[in-house]
């Protein structure tokens, strides 16, 4: 695993201050002036070098205020159970894939590069990324699909690798982009803004306790399968996606090339993971306009230590 960019801050810059003329550290207005002076230019190069400055990366603003309508914890534990029983249903089904498939090594290895790097400051995440358990699990299916939930619940459809045989620096961005979403709470705002704007009587009622909790729960969970996120959402999820591979060593310009592809894709298929992640030229155009923020960030990363590709190609 990578270190995470918060253990090895740069040093700061040593400012001399003394003139030529006075005694090191004498009180004088000049030197008063001159040793501020030195201060700042000392902070303003440790900012700058060190790689958990703000400005280095991509720039985000404020989480919305609408996720404090609705309490993390259950959409978290909402999440978890929902999680747990498309696991448990695929593993009836026999469509879970072991530890063991190739594909399954090859994404938690990934995921294993891109975590480290989702408490960034300049990302500006929830806390509570910090204490999340992840887990990545991989579904035989054709759906080309793969999601986020909240808590840091990531599952990828065999459909997204096989159909678009997508690079490992495209399976980054995929990745990254949903670990987004989860990081930038996108799925809390949205059932936010649903308390809002519907009343949504049960889940106040659970708020504070009332009754009805466990069938809330359930229900929210369902909700975090089929939530369809807004355009905002998606362009700050692309902006993120970005820097988290950029940072873990994978090339920011497969944020270009993926959606390239899942334009082509969809003119012979219908893709699911587009049906809510719609890809356009203005898409592209604005993945183009981030990665001058991320490329320094990937020239500076270490690379991976394996390229495992994508899966063989099977008949149509």
């Amino acid at each position: 695993m990578p270190p995470s960019p918060m253990t090895s801050p740069t040093s700061p810059s040593t400012v001399d201050v003394a003139p030529q003329f006075h005694l090191m550290g004498c009180g004088c207005r000049l030197h008063g002036r001159r040793r501020a002076v030195g201060w700042l230019a000392a902070g303003a190069s440790s900012l700058l070098g060190a790689p958990w400055a703000w400005a280095d990366g991509v720039v985000v603003g404020d989480r919305s205020a609408a996720t404090h309508l609705v309490p993390a914890q259950q959409v978290e534990d909402a999440a978890a159970q929902q999680y747990q029983s498309m696991l448990a249903q695929a593993r009836q089904q026999r469509a879970l894939a072991p530890d063991s498939h190739p594909q399954l090594v090859r994404l938690r290895a990934l995921a294993q590069r891109l975590i480290p790097y989702s408490t960034s400051p300049n990302l500006r995440s929830t806390e509570r990324a910090a204490r999340w358990k992840w887990e990545i699990n991989l579904i035989a299916s054709n759906q080309v699909n793969a999601f986020c939930m909240p808590g840091g619940k990531i599952a990828f459809f065999t459909g997204i690798l096989d159909k678009l045989q997508l690079s490992d620096d495209e399976v980054a961005q995929v990745m990254g982009h949903e670990i987004a979403h989860a990081l930038r709470e996108h799925a809390r705002e949205r059932l936010g803004k649903s308390v809002a704007t519907r009343g949504a009587i049960e889940v106040g009622a659970a708020i504070f306790g009332v009754k009805n909790t466990g069938r809330m729960i359930a229900d929210m969970g369902g909700q975090l399968l089929t939530l369809k996120f807004g355009r905002d959402d998606e362009s700050e999820a692309d902006k993120i996606g970005l820097d988290l591979a950029a940072r873990a060593g994978y090339n920011p310009r497969a944020g270009v090339t993926l959606w390239q592809k899942m334009a082509e894709a969809n003119r012979g298929l219908s893709l699911e993971w587009l049906s809510t992640h719609p890809a356009s030229n203005t898409r592209i155009q604005d993945i183009s306009a981030n990665l001058p923020a991320v490329e320094p960030l990937y020239a500076q990363a270490e690379r991976p230590p394996q390229v495992f590709g994508p899966p063989p190609r099977r008949d149509k």
